[in-house]
């Protein structure tokens, strides 16, 4: 009799295992969570990629923007999901960001999640309102030495990646400027376009529209290579900075503890999803370069780019309650 409901109690775990990859690809949505404003450049890689991901997991993913407090609020809501496969989040360097930044954080960057893959990254790009007089990176600094009181820059967040890639311009191009955060990419650029603020660094995808139609000014790439969906728009290293490299990457994350065969699985899903014509044009079309990474190799990124960040933050001099 011992021997039996040992092994009734056995099968029953077995079958609660093999549940666990099979509960996300019924009729379940899986929601996606980025914990970042519509409008940014993640968002815009989300929702290009939602339809096809979506097919390869077996169930509709949805795209839920979760913004505050520079991505804690929405990665919050990820480390606090049951860890079923039904709840991912879609995370920007601003994940590895936060420990450096904030002094009290509501989980661990790293031991609260399960990296899944690390799809690419997306080209950041310098710009300037239209009514500044400057157009590439020599004028735009010899404006702001000149009348440093005058210029605002635009950030999409206090310690965002946005943020800390506009204090290394200033500080690598030895000038001054007001920072002026805003609640997301949305509302940056909105006030960029209204000359509110005269300058700052974005999501290539999420301005490039503006930037073709004359209403906001490009002034350099904020990578070490110009973009192919770009490449009339030169880098700012190649510009008299040379050391100046930002780019902004995005990854997949699941709650911890989230089974190995699941995560494979949801990796597996992300990677078909990007492979296919639709979303490999999208985007090429936005400048994104996708070359995913196994979920060992993401992990070894977050840590590696968390003691990066900790250094910039430091230099920075960025600290936030």
């Amino acid at each position: 009799m011992p021997t039996q409901n040992l092994t009734r109690r056995g099968l029953l775990a077995a079958c609660a295992t093999l549940a666990l990859p099979a509960l996300a690809q019924g009729d379940k949505p899986v929601r996606l969570i980025l914990p970042i404003s519509a409008g940014s450049g993640v968002d815009v890689i989300a929702r290009a990629a939602s339809v096809a991901v979506g097919k390869a997991l077996g169930a509709p993913l949805v795209v839920e923007n979760l913004p505050g407090a520079g991505g804690i609020t929405g990665a919050a809501a990820v480390a606090k999901a049951a860890p079923d496969g039904l709840t991912l989040g879609l995370v920007s360097n601003n994940h590895v960001i936060n420990p450096a930044v904030y002094k009290k954080m509501p989980f661990d960057a790293i031991g609260d999640f399960t990296p899944i893959t690390v799809l690419g990254a997306t080209p950041l790009v310098l710009v300037a309102g239209k009514g500044v007089a400057a157009g590439n990176v020599r004028e735009l600094v010899a404006l702001v030495k000149a009348r440093p009181d005058d210029f605002n820059y635009a950030s999409s967040g206090n310690g965002t990646i946005i943020h800390l890639a506009g204090e290394m311009f200033l500080e690598q191009a030895g000038i001054r400027a007001r920072h002026i955060p805003y609640k997301g990419t949305g509302p940056m650029v909105n006030d960029l376009l209204g000359g509110q603020v005269q300058f700052g660094v974005v999501a290539l995808p999420a301005i490039q529209a503006h930037i073709k139609s004359g209403a906001v000014k490009a002034i350099g790439l904020c990578g070490a290579q110009r973009s192919p969906a770009a490449p009339e728009i030169p880098t700012i290293a190649e510009q008299g900075l040379p050391d100046y490299d930002v780019e902004g990457w995005v990854a997949v994350v699941g709650p911890a503890k989230l089974p190995a065969a699941e995560v494979r699985r949801v990796h597996d899903a992300f990677v078909r999803g990007f492979e296919s014509p639709e979303v490999v044009e999208a985007m090429a079309r936005q400048g994104n370069v996708i070359r995913p990474t196994s979920p060992e190799d993401a992990a070894k990124f977050f840590r590696s780019e968390a003691a990066r960040y900790a250094t910039l933050a430091r230099k920075a001099n960025v600290v936030l309650d």
